[in-house]
C-alpha cells in the first residue's frame, strides 16, 4: 500500500502561506513607509525656484499660440478704436473743434488708466510682467490726470499723421483741408496704438539708459 502523502501537502501548504505573509506587508509596515515619506517631504529642504515661463510649459496656457504681445496691442488698438467710435463720432454732431479733442482726449486718457492698464495687469502672468507696455504702469488718484495729458499728447500726434496723409494724397496743404482720409475707428485705433507704443519704447530706452549708467557708477566701472 502506497504511505499517504496528505501530511506531505500540509507541509508544502503550510510553507506557502509563511512565504504569502512574508511577501504581504502587514499594515504597521505599510503605515510606517507612509510616515517614513511624510516626514522626509516635510524635512526636506526648500525646493528651488522655477520661473513661470518653464512652468508654463506645461499648462494650457502654454499650449496658447498667440504670442502675448498680439494680445496686449489688439487690447490698446481695440479700447483707441471704441473710444473713437463712441466719443468722435457719437458726439461728432454736437461737438465740434477743440471742443472735440478735449472730449476725446479725457475718453482715451479714462479708458487708458481704468480699462486698459487695470486689465494688461489682471492678465500679466507675474507682476510687472506687462509694465514695460505702458506708459504709466502703476495706479494713483492722480495717474488719471496724467494719463489724459498723455492721451491728449498722443492725440495730437494722430492728428498730425492724418494731417500729412491728406496732404500727400491731395497734393495742396490748402486744399488737404477737404480731407481725402476720413478718421474712422479701425484706422484710429491703428494710429493711436502706434504712436503710443513708440512714447513707451522711447520711455523704456531712456530707463534702461539711466539704470545702466547708475549700475555703472555704483560699481565703479
Amino acid at each position: 500500500m502506497r504511505p499517504c502523502c496528505f501530511p506531505c501537502i500540509g507541509i508544502i501548504m503550510s510553507k506557502e502561506q509563511k512565504k504569502q505573509q512574508k511577501e504581504k506587508p502587514s499594515a504597521e509596515n505599510d503605515y510606517s513607509l507612509k510616515a517614513d515619506a511624510v516626514n522626509r517631504l516635510v524635512n526636506a529642504k526648500s525646493a528651488p525656484e522655477v520661473s513661470y515661463k518653464e512652468i508654463n510649459k506645461y499648462t494650457s496656457k502654454g499650449k496658447s499660440h498667440i504670442p502675448s504681445w498680439i494680445k496686449i496691442l489688439f487690447v490698446k488698438f481695440w479700447f483707441s478704436g471704441a473710444i473713437c467710435y463712441f466719443f468722435l463720432w457719437g458726439l461728432g454732431m454736437y461737438v465740434f473743434g477743440l471742443d472735440l479733442m478735449v472730449a476725446l482726449a479725457v475718453g482715451l486718457g479714462m479708458s487708458t488708466d481704468l480699462m486698459v492698464n487695470q486689465l494688461l495687469h489682471y492678465f500679466e502672468p507675474e507682476k510687472g510682467a506687462y509694465d514695460k507696455w505702458m506708459m504709466i504702469p502703476f495706479r494713483k488718484f492722480w495717474t488719471l490726470f496724467l494719463n489724459v495729458i498723455y492721451a491728449g499728447v498722443v492725440l495730437y500726434c494722430v492728428i498730425q499723421i492724418y494731417n500729412i496723409i491728406n496732404i500727400i494724397l491731395v497734393g495742396n496743404v490748402e486744399e488737404a483741408q477737404t480731407v481725402a482720409l476720413g478718421v474712422e475707428p479701425l484706422l484710429f485705433g491703428i494710429f493711436y496704438m502706434g504712436v503710443d507704443m513708440l512714447f513707451v519704447t522711447m520711455k523704456n530706452t531712456m530707463v534702461k539708459i539711466f539704470r545702466d549708467a547708475n549700475k555703472k557708477v555704483s560699481t565703479g566701472h
